[in-house]
């Protein structure tokens, strides 16, 4: 007997409702967002388009795409593996592509030549005018990142007596600066670090005084930090659907509705 709950696809394959045709879909923002520009053949000058120097994210379908920094595929130039790449800044082409164009299959290429490894995606387009039908959707869960950190400075106050031996006084609460800190971590390949350092209890800076009887009183600005949940939109929803007494279970980049469409394998299509 087959078991009730079948992965048809692995957990880090996500669903992308894709152009007609694609191979390669480019986007203005970062994590697939904003205008997209999308081919299956060569391009040697995205001006021509309205996308010269404006793509900062990218799904590859399958095959191998070059891009290049400049038209007619000159300057510096990437491979591009089958995936999802959810930021072009990673490899330095952040709003400086121009051109695009395939890469044979048997085309040997320099590994210094590839793109970093991408995210893994599913091609959901519908396949030789196979048959489509709905599957009910039984659970949606949205997955948002990891938390966020949140850094502040304190004024702290320390005592120094004539021995030179210090302890530390009461914290004054106050915060000063405000928030330092930001999200990190990432999920959806994004590189994101903390900035202004993360290190809690960081001594920050210092003012030195005295008090009547000579005792040296100090204080300093101490840097805390403090996770806090994450607030931002889900990264994907993961979802549940059953089709012909089967469990599939697939992440996808948009809320789904009561049903979605599958082919007669219940592989999900767009």
């Amino acid at each position: 007997m087959k078991p009730l709950l079948k992965k048809a696809f692995a957990i880090a394959a996500v669903a992308l409702a894709t152009h007609a045709a694609a191979e390669v879909i480019f986007y203005e923002n970062n994590n697939f967002e904003g205008r997209s520009f999308s081919t299956a053949r060569p391009v040697d000058n995205l001006t021509r388009f309205g996308f010269n120097d404006r793509a900062s994210s990218v799904v590859v379908l399958n095959s191998r795409w070059e891009v290049c920094e400049d038209a007619r595929f000159g300057g510096r130039c990437v491979v591009l593996r089958p995936g999802r790449y959810p930021s072009l800044g990673a490899m330095g082409l952040n709003d400086r592509v121009s051109s695009v164009r395939s890469v044979a299959g048997n085309a040997r290429i320099e590994e210094q030549r590839f793109a970093p490894m991408p995210e893994p995606v599913y091609d959901n387009r519908r396949r030789n005018n196979e048959r489509i039908y709905q599957a009910d959707v039984t659970s949606v869960r949205a997955v948002v990142g990891p938390p966020q950190q949140r850094c502040w400075v304190e004024r702290e106050q320390v005592v120094q007596d004539r021995g030179n031996n210090i302890a530390p006084a009461s914290i004054a609460g106050a915060l000063l600066g405000g928030v330092l800190g930001h999200q990190v971590g990432g999920g959806s390949g994004k590189d994101l670090a903390t900035v202004g350092g993360a290190i809690a209890g960081a001594a920050v800076g210092a003012n030195l005084g005295r008090d009547a009887s000579g005792t040296v009183v100090s204080s300093r600005d101490v840097q805390r930090c403090a996770n806090v949940p994450n607030q931002a939109k889900p990264e994907f929803w993961d979802v549940s659907y059953v089709f012909r007494g089967q469990e599939h279970r697939i992440q996808m980049t948009s809320p789904p509705g009561r049903t979605i469409p599958v082919n007669g394998k219940g592989e999900p299509r767009s």
